[in-house]
């Protein structure tokens, strides 16, 4: 019998771990694949992902990012620079494993090789109803009283607890090891280009030797995606080096009446469907959501009756759509303004310096979207505007 079992042992299911494991509590963290392995993502730590994650927690940065150029479908480039760090870089099989490392030493018991086939809640599987049964693809049964799901963006959990999406995306990505010489010439700057298709755009993160070159766009356009994945590597001169790793992954993103638990189990991260709709970010909300997922699975582990698991599990949901929710209401206004003036957004960001100040603050922590539309009444404005045209 464990109090937590967290099932996928990325950002959100290490944080979930972290936080039920700190509060004393007997904590399970299932990973299917052995660890580190390779995620499918830019990498970037903006300011919330730095703010979220364990005290002592060293990053693993691979480089410090002081430069932004923006370039609209390969036209108009135009690069900005700070004098201080915008947000760093870092591999996923690193970072991951870093956290899960900082899982276990608050206590909290890992087992790779775990794959989750089902959770019960009823049935013969679980002996008492404050108990929930996690099956494993080997047959074997775990018994938990909180199950917090964080087993990604095709989550088993999350479709035990119902939860609904209404944005895919398709996001294509390359490794590239490139020459002492081209990565010099990149160091300490990273590239947004707006794309070609409606809400797309590509990035190029300098990792040391390798550069991390990748685009996304809506689900459904997997050829165009493709192909503007192509055309940008052979745009930026990097056709000829051989790609070490080359890989695809979906995004999803909730809708806002998706549910966040079903009985004694929450969902959090990419397995909720959590993450900022325009820019598709995802390590912060996975952190955030992992951290509040496993505060309010101690809550509901320690919940006797029924009703008092229940209420822990909307307080959760609660907290979640507070802060997160928020976040992803004002993304989806942006992507859909994004999506019919690219060029806008370009000249903003590019050519005034209140909008690139904006994008400064976000990326350092020290505001966010929600924050910047709430105060700032052209913002506010310029959305309303763009909304009415929609």
């Amino acid at each position: 019998m464990w109090d937590v079992v967290v099932v996928g042992a990325g950002p959100a299911g290490a944080s979930a771990a972290y936080a039920a494991a700190v509060a004393g509590r007997r904590v399970l963290l299932l990973e299917k694949a052995e660890l580190p392995r390779y995620k499918t993502c830019g990498g970037g730590i903006i300011g919330p992902s730095r703010d979220a994650l364990p005290p002592g927690f060293e990053l693993p940065l691979r480089d410090r990012v002081h430069a932004v150029t923006f370039s609209l479908n390969g036209r108009l480039a135009r690069t900005r620079r700070s004098k201080g760090m915008l947000f760093g870089l870092i591999n996923r099989p690193e970072f991951d494993a870093g956290l899960v490392e900082q899982a276990q030493k608050a206590g909290a018991v890992l087992r790779t090789g775990a794959m989750v086939s089902r959770v019960e809640q009823h049935g013969p599987a679980v002996p008492d109803r404050r108990m929930v049964a996690v099956v494993l693809a080997s047959g074997e049964t775990v018994l938990a009283r909180a199950v917090v799901g964080a087993d990604g963006s095709a989550s088993r959990i999350g479709a035990h607890v119902g939860v609904k999406l209404d944005q895919v995306d398709l996001g294509l990505e390359a490794e590239i090891p490139v020459p002492p010489t081209v990565a010099e010439d990149w160091a300490g700057r990273v590239l947004i280009d707006w794309g070609p298709m409606p809400g797309s755009y590509g990035w190029v993160f300098p990792k040391g030797d390798t550069l991390t070159v990748g685009v996304i766009s809506a689900r459904g356009e997997g050829s165009a995606t493709k192909r503007y994945l192509d055309d940008f590597i052979a745009r930026l001169g990097l056709a000829g080096f051989e790609p070490a790793i080359s890989s695809g992954h979906l995004t999803r993103c909730r809708t806002d009446d998706s549910p966040l638990s079903r009985g004694r189990v929450l969902v959090c991260g990419d397995a909720a469907g959590l993450l900022e709709p325009w820019t598709r970010e995802g390590i912060s909300f996975a952190l955030r959501s992992g951290r509040l997922a496993g505060e309010w699975a101690v809550r509901i582990a320690e919940s006797q009756a029924a009703v008092d698991a229940r209420r822990q599990a909307l307080n959760y949901a609660f907290a979640i759509k507070a802060g997160l929710g928020v976040e992803m209401g004002v993304g989806r206004r942006l992507l859909a303004a994004f999506e019919r003036r690219p060029g806008l957004f370009h000249a903003a960001i590019t050519g005034f310096r209140p909008a690139w100040n904006m994008f400064v603050g976000i990326v350092r922590g020290s505001t966010s979207l929600a924050g910047i539309v709430r105060n700032s009444p052209v913002v506010r404005r310029v959305l309303t505007a763009l909304d009415d045209r929609s």
